[in-house]
């Protein structure tokens, strides 16, 4: 069965198909989605089966999948990292929402199942009217990856429906918020006192360090 597709507006989303794609999340689906970046793939972050297909599709074992949480707020973020002090809230609020992954210790409330040998995590907030209101929905955050083309030279496909011809048989539903750009988000690890830049991305990197 093919995958739902959704075309959705970029600045007033339709909140009756956001609830559609909110609901097939949490029946254990995997949605394609317009980010602020590019376009990622992802599950609701509670479902043990939805990360087994998630898994199975990017073609990874967990230990291999390095993977980030998309949230709605900062409020949120804070939920799931250890240590959100002032001087990491500050960066946060100027970087997001915005272009930048940040690697964080990881907090007490990140799901068992995924690998807790992992102490670290991704965290997102996209500058995105679509994905910030599908995770608003669904209630909590979307455990996220890249959508990365086989093709090393473009290496990321903007066009959403040259993704959905690629991936209409694995997925569930992919959202059409219009094409995304081709720069994937800047990676910031703030593990430590000091952060290091990892991936010069979309993001400004001046504001990490503002």
């Amino acid at each position: 069965m093919k995958a739902e597709y959704l075309r959705i507006h970029p600045e007033n989303p339709e909140m009756r198909k956001i609830q559609k794609a909110a609901d097939i999340l949490r029946d254990g689906g995997v949605v394609i989605y317009p980010t602020d970046t590019v376009y990622g793939i992802g599950c609701d972050l509670f479902n043990k089966k939805a990360l087994t297909k998630l898994l199975q599709i990017k073609n990874l074992k967990l230990k291999q999948f390095h993977f980030s949480f998309i949230c709605s707020d900062i409020s949120e973020v804070a939920e799931y990292t250890r240590q959100m002090d002032n001087h990491l809230f500050k960066t946060l609020k100027r970087c997001l929402p915005g272009p930048f992954t940040f690697i964080l210790n990881s907090g007490h409330k990140v799901p068992k199942i995924l690998d807790r040998s992992k102490h670290t995590v991704g965290i997102r907030i996209p500058d995105n009217n679509i994905i910030q209101a599908l995770v608003s929905t669904l209630g909590n955050p979307i455990l996220s990856a890249s959508i990365k083309d086989e093709d090393e030279i473009i290496e990321y496909t903007t066009d959403p429906e040259l993704i959905y011809e690629q991936y209409a048989s694995k997925v569930d539903c992919l959202i059409d918020g219009g094409v995304s750009g081709n720069r994937p988000s800047t990676v910031v690890d703030y593990t430590s006192s000091e952060p290091e830049l990892i991936r010069k991305g979309a993001g400004d990197v001046d504001l990490i360090y503002s």
